[in-house]
C-alpha cells in the first residue's frame, strides 16, 4: 500500500474521530519509512496537552482496527504543529487573527505584520515600513493565491 494511500485512510480515520469534536481539524499526516505516524491537529481555540493524548489513544486503536499494519508495527505521534511550522489552512489563518505574522510571498519577498482579517480569497495585515518619525502604518491585501508561505512571529 502505498504512502499517498496509508495517508488517504488516516485522514479519513482522524475525520471520522473529530466528527464529534468541530472545534478540532487535521492540518497534516506525514508517514516516515519506518510506519512513524505523525499527525498534526489543531484547534480553533488552541489544542491541549490532555486533548492530544485523548486523541492519540483514539487514533491508535482506529489504526490498529484497520489491520493496516502487522500487530504493532507502527508508531503514532499527535500533536499540534510548532510554532515554526507554516499556516496550512484556512481555519489556522482565522485563529491567528491579532498575531504578528510573516509572510513569503510568491516573488520570494516577505512581508512582516499583524493579521487583521482573513477572507475567502486573501488576507489583510498591518505592516509598517521605515522607522521613528518616518514610520508608514498601512494595511496591505496578500491574496492566498500570491503567498508560499506564512509562520506566526513571536514578538516579546
Amino acid at each position: 500500500m502505498s504512502i499517498e494511500t496509508q495517508i488517504g485512510k488516516i485522514e479519513q480515520l482522524i475525520d471520522s474521530m473529530l466528527a464529534e469534536e468541530p472545534t478540532y481539524f487535521c492540518v497534516s499526516v506525514r508517514i516516515k519509512p519506518t510506519n512513524n505516524v505523525k499527525v498534526f491537529l489543531d484547534g480553533d481555540e488552541g489544542l491541549a496537552i490532555e486533548k492530544c493524548v485523548s486523541f492519540n489513544r483514539k487514533l491508535y486503536k482506529l489504526i490498529e482496527e484497520t489491520g493496516m499494519y502487522p500487530e504493532g508495527e507502527f508508531s503514532l505521534e499527535v500533536s499540534s504543529p510548532g510554532l515554526d511550522e507554516p499556516l496550512k489552512l484556512h481555519r489556522q489563518y482565522k485563529k491567528n487573527i491579532g498575531r504578528f505574522i510573516e509572510v513569503l510571498l510568491a516573488d520570494g519577498t516577505k512581508k512582516e505584520g499583524k493579521l487583521l482579517e482573513v477572507a475567502e480569497a486573501d488576507i489583510i495585515i498591518e505592516h509598517t515600513e521605515g522607522k521613528g518619525k518616518k514610520a508608514v502604518t498601512q494595511q496591505l491585501v496578500i491574496p492566498f493565491n500570491h503567498i508560499k508561505s506564512t509562520t506566526v512571529q513571536i514578538k516579546f
